[in-house]
């Protein structure tokens, strides 16, 4: 099994329309999901219209080789619980520098290149393509080709019920495969 992450930016219907919402957001979710922790608005803009910065640093990070989750968390902390204003590209590629130790420069100028920001929308209209409007959005696919879709769920417990399931489906297929050989060629 393989844990990979893609980028879906936020669109205007997605994003926050003023301070007051988000931390109204934060209070219902922070509830919500009993979390210890109170997000910080801080790094909320008024009137942008997309979040690319941080999300292509986050991008070129991982085109340098950092594909953990390592810069989206430390983004992601910066931004939440510390109220940095992550949108600057210079302010999420020091924050990425100094959770991996690449390089600033390097980052920054990858996170700036036409050809990170390309990828970051080709994920984005690939998250759109599935229909869904939540975030998080998990999708989970088998060896066979079985796919599950989980939009808004932040709930352990039916993911791992899926994923248990789809692992199930990939057991069964090699069963049957070990027993009765492939299928016949046309």
């Amino acid at each position: 099994m393989e844990f990979s992450w893609r980028i879906a930016l936020l669109d205007a219907a997605a994003l926050p329309v003023s301070r007051q919402q988000l931390e109204w957001f934060y209070r219902r979710s922070g509830t919500i999901m009993r979390s210890p922790l109170k997000l910080h608005s801080g790094w909320y803009e008024a009137g942008l219209k997309e979040y690319l910065a941080p999300n292509a640093v986050a991008e070129a990070a991982r085109e340098l080789g950092v594909t953990d989750d390592r810069v989206r968390l430390a983004i992601a902390r910066a931004a939440l619980l510390e109220g940095q204003k992550i949108n600057s590209a210079d302010i999420s590629a020091r924050i990425a520098a100094q959770a991996t130790g690449l390089d600033r420069a390097t980052l920054l100028a990858r996170a700036q290149s036409p050809e990170v920001e390309k990828r970051v929308r080709e994920t984005t209209a690939e998250f759109h393509a599935l229909q869904v409007t939540q975030r998080p959005t998990f999708v989970l696919t088998n060896n066979i080709g079985d796919r599950a879709v989980f939009s808004g769920l932040a709930a352990a417990a039916p993911i791992a019920a899926a994923v248990i399931a789809l692992q199930e489906d990939e057991t069964a297929y090699a069963s049957y495969a070990a027993h009765f050989g492939n299928p016949p060629p046309d």
